[in-house]
């Protein structure tokens, strides 16, 4: 494989665990592993909330305002600047189009190293939770002449493709899954003795949500639906896995679901297995790193109808698919799944033998010959 260097910018690296530092941590593994060098800049904190693979330079950044937990870059100082020229990458990878992006994108051009870059967060999704949406017009045109700027825009799905299609931006697009470590994920992580440790019987159906609590995931929807089937069906249990800022308030919510907090590796793989239904109502995704992992522990998924969940879930197939507005369906479909064992099994099954497809390695692999493309291109 030909050698070559990669400069890699993104908004969150090290500093919050979440899909985006967790695919871009792998992606620099994998290029280390393959003799690829790389050099990492975006903002951190003294105490991290993950150990990161390879080497980052930070850089200035504040708290989000309204989501401490997330930093914006706030300058590309010439100090760092002067690490990039030494390091004189063969190619520029922007992760995020923030202002640490565009003054990378700035760099790129006055230094004449090609530039691609990656979607990871369906932005204009998230306005509406923050009362922002009159933003929106203005964010689709930047976004429009940043991507225009690049050799390649990587894409984690056909869907998202077309969204950004109809949103006029033009550029070359490439499809960039997301893949699953199916030693980990596997229904044979299932354990009673887990589900009796949190207070399940081997009777009840469990419907899970794993996730980061952020209202942004409709986490206010799962709780309705839920607990309407609940109220309903004494044997469907709620249970929730993650952290965030809207715990507190979705214990009121819900009083009488599960919460096992943040978990990872096998001990979120036990907890996939360990449920029956996984219900994921966000319509902010990009891919469903958790809907994959969901399909691969082999439990029937209902989810919104938007990017990234329904190009892995197909409706009646591995599960359902659901209009996001549409809190009547969602009851149906959960109450279904809830009341049918033999459904559940069919489903999850399909779900299984689907994520098969995923293979990390795989994946990664295609993005390193994205990378030459674009690099015989400009030789």
């Amino acid at each position: 494989m030909s050698r070559f260097t990669v400069a890699l910018f993104t908004g969150n690296y090290n500093h919050i665990r979440d899909g985006v530092s967790l695919t871009l941590n792998r992606l620099v593994d994998f290029l280390l592993k393959n003799n690829i060098e790389v050099l990492v800049f975006g903002p951190t904190i003294a105490e991290p909330a993950l150990e990161h693979n390879g080497t980052l330079i930070a850089v200035p950044s504040k708290r989000l305002p309204g989501r401490p937990e997330y930093r914006f870059s706030t300058s590309f100082p010439s100090e760092q600047q002067q690490k990039l020229k030494e390091f004189d990458p063969d190619i520029i990878h922007i992760a995020t189009p923030d202002l640490l992006g565009y003054k990378a994108l700035k760099w790129a051009k006055k230094n004449g190293k090609p530039i691609v870059s990656s979607y990871h967060t369906h932005f204009s999704s998230y306005l509406k939770y923050y009362k922002l949406s009159l933003l929106e017009p203005l964010m689709w045109k930047y976004l429009g002449w940043f991507y225009e700027q690049c050799e390649r825009v990587f894409v984690p799905s056909q869907s998202m493709v077309e969204i950004l299609q109809v949103k006029k931006i033009e550029t070359d697009f490439r499809i960039w899954a997301r893949g699953i470590e199916s030693d980990i994920f596997t229904p044979q992580r299932r354990n009673e003795e887990w589900r009796k440790n949190h207070g399940f019987e081997t009777d009840d159906v469990v419907i899970t949500f794993i996730s980061r609590l952020v209202w942004e995931k409709n986490l206010k929807l799962f709780a309705d639906v839920v607990n309407r089937v609940s109220s309903e069906r004494s044997n469907a249990k709620a249970l929730i896995v993650g952290d965030g800022p809207a715990m507190e308030e979705m214990k009121q919510l819900m009083p009488n679901a599960v919460f096992a907090g943040f978990l990872g590796g096998t001990d979120l793989a036990t907890a996939y297995a360990s449920s029956d239904v996984f219900f994921f109502p966000s319509d902010t995704e990009t891919f469903g790193n958790v809907t994959l992992e969901a399909m691969a522990c082999g439990l029937p998924c209902v989810v919104a109808d938007a990017t990234g969940s329904k190009s892995l879930v197909e409706h009646g197939e591995n599960g359902f698919v659901v209009p996001v507005e549409r809190t009547d369906k969602f009851y149906k479909f959960i109450d279904t799944l809830t009341a049918d064992k033999e459904l559940r099994k069919t489903m999850g099954a399909s779900g299984l033998e689907k994520s098969k497809n995923y293979s990390w390695d795989a994946i990664n692999s295609n993005l390193i010959g994205y990378y030459l493309e674009v690099l015989t291109e400009k030789s």
